[in-house]
């Protein structure tokens, strides 16, 4: 299993897809830009399988539609921000004067359970804090862990929005992606790749937990 980021949009929230040698994927988080992803995915020789959001914030649900539409696959998301992908109050768009919104999800996640798409399987793990229905997505095969909004390199995720919580972000972090293999690598919704040995290193907000 192989990984490629694909920032989006004036935010430039990172698209991600996690591949095989098939050229099968996965398609975490498609902020913006769908017709230019489409347009890529064609190109590069992509059959996506399904759309997965580690939350429903606006900057990461803006292209859901045109790629669902182009592909006719489904959208997977936490049943605790199922709504927001309807809803501009809720994902936060309205707030900017925008109307983003998605039609509804087809599967909404409720459970830490293993989630096995075609030849992916994937380990969910709930991270609320940055929002209440964030959730990580690791990938053992792959070594890799989608962790959207909720730890960057060197950061970690606001927690100044409705639904935030500091304390719940830092638990999040500490009991859910820290107990990971140490070179596991940390997939964040903005910014560079990381690893799991580097934060607990290096992240000044980790500090103590």
């Amino acid at each position: 299993m192989k990984w490629k980021q694909i920032p989006l949009g004036p935010l430039q929230t990172n698209c991600y897809l996690l591949y095989n040698e098939e050229g099968k994927c996965i398609i975490f988080d498609p902020g913006a830009e769908g017709a230019s992803l489409n347009d890529f995915l064609i190109e590069q020789g992509f059959t996506p399988l399904a759309i997965v959001m580690t939350h429903a914030h606006f900057d990461h649900i803006g292209a859901i539609d045109a790629v669902r539409d182009q592909w006719d696959i489904p959208v997977y998301i936490h049943e605790l921000e199922a709504e927001w992908l309807t809803n501009p109050s809720l994902n936060g768009s309205a707030r900017y004067g925008a109307n983003i919104t998605a039609k509804a999800a087809e599967h909404q996640l409720s459970e830490e359970k293993k989630l096995s798409i075609g030849p992916f399987s994937l380990n969910l793990f709930h991270t609320p804090g940055h929002s209440p229905g964030s959730i990580s997505y690791y990938s053992e095969e792959a070594n890799v862990v989608f962790a959207g909004d909720t730890l960057f390199q060197g950061s970690i995720g606001r927690t100044d929005l409705p639904g935030g919580s500091h304390s719940q972000l830092l638990k999040s972090i500490s009991e859910k992606l820290l107990t990971l293999p140490e070179d596991t690598v940390v997939l964040s919704g903005h910014g560079p790749a990381t690893t799991i040995s580097s934060e607990k290193s290096n992240n000044p907000f980790l500090t103590g937990i």
